[in-house]
C-alpha cells in the first residue's frame, strides 16, 4: 500500500544530532524519516533525523529507528481485508449521527465509516444504504449499523435483510448480549469457497462488545441450533451453514471500553488484553482460517496518547466515536456540537437507553448544559416503582407532565400511538394488554424526543438534549483548545481523524526513543493539531 507525505512534518536540518531537550521535540516529529540515536563523546544521548550523521568522537550511532507512518500503527492485515490505508473508523452513531456525508468522507479519504441506523425507521435506513451504493460505487470500506433490538427483534430483521439485499459491504453489530438470528444470518450470508478452497465471505462483520463473554460468541463459530433454524426459515443454504460452523462469526471485534452511549465502562488497558488473550484462546478450539480475527479498540479515544496507548496494548485498528459529533458532518445540531465544544473529561453520566428501558439498561450522556439524564432517571424510577400510569400519583404526576415531558400524558400518548401504528403497530396491542408497556412507551416517548431535539436543534428544549458522550469528548476538547481544530469549521471528520493518528505516530516515536535512553523531554509526548492533507 503506498504512502505519502503529508504536512505537518517539523522542519530541521537532516542529519545534524540534536541534543538539547528545546530541539528534541522538533526531531520527534520527523517521523517519516530515519531517527538515529547519537551518543555524544560526554555519553549524553541525541536524535538525528534523516540522514546519518558522521561517525566520529563526537557523535556514535547507536541505533536507528526506521521510518514510522500512521498507516504502520496498526495490523496490516486490516487494511487489507477492508480496502483501506489507515487503521481507522469512524463509528456508528445512532439516528443517523453519523452521516451518509461522514461515510463518504471516511470511504474517500481511505478510512472506514458506519452509518448510525440504530434508532430509525426502515425507510430512512433504506434510503441511506441507496445513497451511499451510489457515492461509493465499487467500494468496499464502508458499512452500517446494525444494532440489537431486544424490545423490537423484527426491526433488526427487516434492517439485517435489508443489508443483506443492498449487498452492503461491512455491518457492524453492536449492542448485543447474545447472538441473534439476524447479526448470524448477516455474517453467514455468502459464504463460499474461492478458487483456492478457503472459506472466503460476501459481507464482513464488525462486531462491537465490552464483555469477554460476548466477544467469545463472536470469536467463535455460530451456534448449529441458530444456523439450521436460519436454514428451515429459508434464510441460509445448507452450504453457507456448514461453512459457518467453521469460521468464526465476525472477522474483526471491537473492544469498546468507557465511550458514548452503551458502555460498560471498563477501562481499555484491562479489557483489551483480556479480549486479546481470549482471541488466542479460542483460536486454538477453532482454527481460523485463513487467519485471526482482528481486535480493534473503541473508548475514550479522543486524544493521539490514547490511539497511540490502544496500538501499543495490540489494538489492530481504533474506532472514534463521541469526538466525531463535533465534526461538520455530523447529524446534530450546531447548538448541540457548541454543547458538546464545552464539556470536560467528568461532564458525563449514565442515564437510561431508549432502546433497552424496560430492561434497566443505561448508556453514557452528556451531563454539562443539559437535565437529560436527571430526567430520564426520574421517569425510570417511576416505571420501576409502578404498575401503570394509573397507579402513579395524581401528584407525582403531575409533576413529571410539568418538569420532564411538557405535555400531558395524554397528549404524549396520542403521539406515542401515531408513532408506533406505523413502526410497529404491536407494540400497540401489547400496550392495550400491558399497562406497564403502556407506561413504557410514554416514558420511551422522552427519551426518544430528547434525541431527536438534539439533531434538529429545538432550542426550546435544550435542557433535555441527549446527546451519546463519554469522557474522549472532554479530553479532544482539552487538546485542541486553541488549536485549528478547536474552530468549529475545522473540525471535519478527516482532519480529526488525521491528527488522531498522526500525533499517536509522534508519541509513539517519543516512546521508542526513551526506550533507548534519549531524555525525551515533556514536550516530545505532544501534538498540536494542524492542517493535514
Amino acid at each position: 500500500m503506498p504512502v505519502q507525505q503529508r504536512s505537518g512534518s517539523a522542519p530541521g536540518e537532516a542529519g545534524r544530532p540534536v541534543y538539547a531537550p528545546a530541539e528534541l521535540p522538533g526531531v520527534i516529529q520527523r517521523i517519516r524519516e530515519p531517527a538515529h540515536v547519537v551518543r555524544d563523546r560526554d555519553g549524553g544521548l541525541g536524535v538525528a533525523a534523516g540522514s546519518p550523521p558522521p561517525s566520529g568522537p563526537g557523535g556514535e550511532i547507536v541505533g536507528t529507528l526506521p521510518p514510522l507512518y500512521p498507516e504502520w500503527l496498526g495490523d496490516r492485515s486490516f487494511g487489507e481485508a477492508h480496502a483501506v490505508r489507515f487503521p481507522y473508523v469512524a463509528g456508528e452513531m445512532a439516528n443517523g449521527i453519523a452521516t451518509t456525508r461522514m461515510v463518504t468522507a471516511m470511504a474517500e479519504a481511505e478510512m472506514l465509516g458506519f452509518f448510525g441506523a440504530a434508532g430509525l425507521a426502515l425507510p430512512a435506513v433504506e434510503a441511506a444504504v441507496d445513497e451511499l451504493r451510489r457515492a461509493l460505487p465499487g467500494r468496499t470500506n464502508w458499512g452500517v449499523n446494525l444494532i440489537h433490538s431486544p424490545a423490537e427483534p423484527a426491526l433488526e430483521e427487516q434492517v439485517a435483510d435489508l443489508l443483506l439485499r443492498r449487498a452492503v459491504p461491512l455491518v457492524s453489530a453492536s449492542a448485543f448480549m447474545r447472538l441473534t438470528p439476524a447479526v448470524v444470518r448477516c455474517a453467514a450470508t455468502g459464504l463460499h469457497r474461492d478458487a483456492a478452497g478457503r472459506i472466503a465471505r460476501r459481507t464482513r462483520l464488525m462486531a462491537k462488545v465490552s464483555r469477554p463473554e460476548v466477544a467469545e460468541q463472536f470469536l467463535s463459530p455460530a451456534p448449529e441450533p441458530l444456523l439450521r433454524a436460519l436454514v428451515e426459515r429459508g434464510l441460509l443454504t445448507a452450504e453457507e451453514a456448514e461453512l459457518a460452523g467453521h469460521v468464526p462469526v465476525a472477522d474483526d471485534i471491537t473492544v469498546e471500553a468507557d465511550s458514548g452511549g452503551h458502555t460498560d465502562n471498563r477501562p481499555l488497558s484491562v479489557l483489551l488484553p483480556t479480549v486479546l488473550a481470549l482471541r488466542d484462546r479460542t483460536a486454538e478450539r477453532y482454527p481460523r482460517h485463513p487467519g485471526p480475527v482482528r481486535i480493534g479498540a473503541a473508548g475514550g479515544l479522543g486524544t493521539p496518547g490514547a490511539v497511540a496507548a490502544a496500538f501499543a496494548l495490540g489494538a489492530a485498528y481504533a474506532v472514534t466515536g463521541s469526538v466525531n459529533q463535533v465534526a461538520v458532518e455530523s447529524g446534530v445540531s450546531d447548538d448541540a456540537r457548541n454543547l458538546l465544544a464545552q464539556a470536560d473529561v467528568a461532564d458525563v453520566t449514565m442515564a437510561p437507553a431508549a432502546d433497552m428501558f424496560e430492561l434497566g439498561v443505561k448508556l453514557q450522556v452528556l451531563q454539562h448544559g443539559t437535565l437529560f439524564a436527571a430526567r430520564a432517571t426520574r421517569l425510570y424510577d417511576v416505571y420501576r416503582d409502578h404498575d401503570s400510569l394509573e397507579s402513579v400519583p395524581a401528584a407525582l404526576l403531575a409533576r413529571i407532565e410539568a418538569e420532564v415531558l411538557g405535555s400531558p400524558v395524554a397528549q404524549v400518548w396520542e403521539l406515542t400511538r401515531r408513532f408506533w401504528e406505523r413502526r410497529d403497530p404491536a407494540q400497540l396491542a401489547r400496550a392495550e394488554r400491558d399497562p406497564k408497556h403502556r407506561m413504557a412507551l410514554v416514558f420511551r416517548w422522552y427519551l426518544g424526543s430528547s434525541s431527536r431535539w438534539a439533531i434538529t436543534g429545538d432550542t426550546s428544549r435544550r435542557a433535555d438534549y441527549q446527546l451519546w458522550c463519554g469522557p474522549a469528548m472532554g479530553a479532544f476538547n482539552r487538546w485542541t483548545a486553541g488549536s485549528f481544530l478547536a474552530q468549529p469549521g475545522n473540525r471535519s471528520v478527516v482532519q480529526i481523524a488525521l491528527n488522531l493518528l498522526e500525533g499517536a505516530a509522534v508519541l509513539t516515536r517519543a516512546h521508542q526513543l526513551r526506550t533507548y535512553g534519549v531524555p525525551v523531554p515533556p514536550a516530545g509526548f505532544h501534538f498540536r493539531p494542524r492542517p493535514l492533507s
